[in-house]
């Protein structure tokens, strides 16, 4: 493998939960208990397959995501930090993150993680209102929450944390008040989510039977545009939909999927994008461990992409970013040339929602809110 490619990352599921949240459509389950050492047995074989297919690359960064990769025991994510840093060569500043809950239980185990070479902490508060924690069914309350993100802060160089706005009944003042709080605890990166009825959820269920209406769209629009504000006014810029970072501070495993880079993922449904192809594990945590026993490996699909779709992967997710894309790299992917319909976007353009800069295309802060709607307009189909 050429050694000039960018750095590689590394993303580990663990798909485990205490419970199941009604909003959560992610690979996640709940199980009465857990056989470790086969977990961290079947992780490390897994790893050891995508390191085959990968190798002589540098490692830029490792996720641990979930289900809720805090439950790990804090030796399993030494033993997987060792293994994926002899395989590849990691940076010097090699970003490690990993997902956790806020609950007392688990924010005693973040010294041991930290110890085990995280670096970048990632809190689930979802709330700083003990009803609306209440409503999102989360096990913590906010003074539990806050003791684990200060406990997090003591820790951890990095420190992100997670919110859920627009919530049923939830006015603009009170999330400005939220906001303007979890502001002043002077994390360096705030992920901050609408929230969203995903199909299969319990609030889906709720939803359709006329139980659980969220906010209308001039509403969640004002909330939106109220986040931005305040967020870019405290230093915490959007560099993504939902993601907002000081400058330098922003999720570099992250940015690797929206800059359509090389990722491996291994863990029970987790996908990855390596040198045109696209793998998927078994979603089903003992269909993956039946597979690793078997094959040596979690994969269930391995699939070339063509180059059509590689670069169309790339716009849907570069557009995300603040940033744009990078014109020359969508077309490298393309074959030649990027798969973007310029009609389009000079209307758009003529309407303020998008912008074309040297060897980039971005979409503006007012085409923001308007991005679902704007992405099929520019991408061209095969």
């Amino acid at each position: 493998m050429d050694s000039d490619k960018t750095p590689l990352a590394l993303y580990v599921h663990w798909p485990f939960c205490v419970s199941k949240c009604p909003y959560c459509d992610f690979n996640s389950h709940v199980r009465d208990t857990v056989d470790q050492d086969a977990w961290r047995d079947a992780l490390l074989a897994d790893l050891a397959h995508e390191a085959r297919t990968l190798p002589g690359r540098t490692l830029g960064s490792i996720f641990f995501g979930g289900g809720t990769p805090s439950l790990m025991p804090p030796a399993t994510v030494a033993a997987i930090l060792a293994a994926a840093q002899t395989h590849w060569r990691p940076t010097a500043d090699i970003e490690i993150t990993l997902e956790a809950n806020p609950s007392s239980v688990e924010a005693a185990r973040f010294a041991d993680i930290a110890a085990a070479g995280v670096n970048r902490v990632s809190l689930g508060l979802q709330s700083l209102d003990d009803r609306a924690l209440r409503f999102l069914d989360r096990a913590h309350g906010v003074d539990e929450g806050l003791a684990a993100l200060a406990t997090a802060q003591r820790h951890f160089a990095r420190v992100s944390f997670d919110l859920i706005y627009a919530l049923p009944d939830q006015r603009l003042p009170a999330w400005e008040a939220e906001l303007t709080r979890a502001l002043s605890f002077g994390t360096e990166h705030l992920s901050l989510y609408q929230l969203t009825i995903e199909p299969g959820t319990r609030f889906a269920t709720e939803a359709a039977k006329g139980r659980l209406t969220i906010p209308d769209g001039d509403t969640a629009a004002d909330l939106f545009e109220a986040t931005r504000a305040l967020t870019d006014a405290a230093g915490l810029p959007a560099y993504e939909t939902s993601n907002h970072a000081r400058h330098g501070a922003e999720s570099r495993h992250n940015l690797t999927y929206w800059r359509y880079r090389d990722y491996a993922g291994i863990g029970p449904g987790a996908h990855g994008r390596r040198d045109g192809l696209a793998t998927q594990r078994h979603k089903k945590p003992e269909n993956w461990l039946s597979a690793v026993a078997r094959n040596g490996h979690g994969l269930q699909i391995e699939e070339s992409l063509v180059a059509h779709d590689r670069a169309s992967e790339a716009l849907v997710m570069g557009l995300r970013l603040r940033e744009g894309i990078d014109l020359t790299h969508v077309a490298t992917l393309a074959g030649g040339t990027a798969p973007i319909d310029w009609a389009a976007v000079e209307r758009l353009e003529a309407q303020g929602l998008v912008a074309r800069e040297p060897g980039r295309l971005r979409v503006t802060e007012a085409g923001t809110l308007l991005l679902d709607a704007i992405l099929p307009l520019v991408v061209k189909d095969a």
